[in-house]
């Protein structure tokens, strides 16, 4: 579980969220829904401990990702 955390958290930061999130939902055998708000929790946590791993600011990051 935690190799799959760490190829999370490096997705997350790279911004690969259809990668991220198709991840979550073949680890956990969850739903799509479920599986964003996996991302985006863990997105959030990481933007809190490791806010100068990010590239993008927060608008940029979401920019032209609808859900």
């Amino acid at each position: 579980m935690s190799d799959e955390l760490d190829e999370l958290d490096d997705l997350v930061l790279q911004g690969q969220r259809i990668r991220g999130i198709k991840l979550i939902k073949d680890t956990f055998e969850c739903s799509l829904h479920e599986a964003l708000d996996y991302y985006v929790e863990r997105y959030r946590k990481l933007r809190l401990t490791r806010p100068d791993d990010f590239t993008e600011s927060h608008e940029e990051y979401w920019d032209g990702f609808y859900s």
